[in-house]
């Protein structure tokens, strides 16, 4: 088997000695090219040359962000470009958890450690295990698990210029992030989202849209934070949205989010769909777009698709 393993020399919980013995215990077992990542987009071209040279699988050391580059590399190679979509003439993905969150690495099952991960993947690779995932798509851009318009963009957007900082990311920070920024920066009175589905009547007066491809959208420490606890990488899209922001509905809903029971928040001022294989939300104003925990930028109109079993993972 020929594999490449692309390492974010920056992710948040590996150390240079953990990424060794990762590296060493991968290279005893496959053919293996370990590159790390120097720039914003270099995963995914790494990913990209990964499909040209034929390559059977590819690793990733890193967080969300990674993982969600290397997947749109893998698609967006110039050989994806050339032949329908198929799961089955791309390297498959082996995700090792370094970040973070690790949202996909856990919702596919693998272990928080990432030495007991790349055991998980060992074991897969020798038994020949393999599964294929359904993506979702926001316009061009293809996620694992989540992608969102409003609040928790912004959120992203924050979080994203204090890491250009060299602030190092934390689930602490992110909860002030959010606090702050729902209490003083995010429009709380004025809706901006109308979701159009076809064949449907649109439905308007939205201020946040969360798209979820799978189980939990994000987690506060361990605990999971689930919109929309039965999207499933084997299903379409599911759509949480808020029809209001006031401070006793937000919080009602943030409690049924991190409820143990796999149940959608509900009420009036909540917006929840299953299974949709198309959604577009247009904006009244430009809104903040993330894609996986990454900022995409301000979009007046976003469309999000459901791509079907896109994905081989081996994990």
């Amino acid at each position: 088997m020929r594999a490449l393993l692309i390492v974010n020399p920056n992710a948040t919980t590996t150390t240079p000695l953990r990424r060794d013995v990762i590296v060493s215990a991968l290279a005893s077992e496959i053919n293996l090219e370990v590159m790390e990542t120097r720039y914003r987009g270099h995963a995914a071209a790494l990913a990209a040359g990964a499909v040209s040279a034929g390559l059977d699988l590819v690793l990733t050391l890193g967080g969300d962000g990674t993982v969600n580059e290397v997947v749109n590399g893998l698609f967006g190679s110039p050989h994806a470009a050339r032949a329908p979509l198929s799961a089955g003439r791309l390297p498959a993905l082996a995700p090792i958890p370094g970040g973070n969150a690790n949202v996909f690495t856990r919702s596919l099952g693998l272990p928080a450690d990432p030495v007991d991960a790349t055991g998980r993947i060992l074991a897969a690779i020798s038994g020949g295990q393999t599964r294929s995932i359904g993506l979702g798509r926001a316009d061009d851009r293809y996620f694992t698990f989540s992608a969102g318009l409003g609040l928790d963009a912004e959120v992203v957007r924050v979080i994203d210029g204090q890491r250009a900082t060299g602030r190092k990311v934390s689930t602490p920070l992110y909860v002030w992030t959010a606090v702050r920024h729902y209490y003083t920066r995010t429009d709380r009175r004025r809706p901006a989202l109308t979701l159009e589905r076809p064949g449907q009547p649109p439905v308007d007066g939205l201020f946040l849209g969360i798209v979820s491809n799978t189980a939990p959208w994000t987690y506060i420490g361990s605990r999971p934070v689930n919109p929309s606890p039965q999207a499933d990488f084997d299903a379409g899209l599911d759509l949480f949205a808020f029809r209001r922001l006031r401070t006793v509905s937000t919080l009602n809903a943030i409690r049924q989010m991190m409820s143990k029971k796999d149940i959608s928040p509900n009420g009036r001022h909540v917006l929840s769909l299953h299974d949709e294989a198309e959604l577009t939300l247009r904006c009244r104003r430009p809104t903040a777009l993330q894609v996986d925990g990454e900022y995409m930028g301000d979009r007046d109109v976003v469309v999000f698709r459901a791509i079907p079993h896109a994905l081989r993972v081996t994990a």
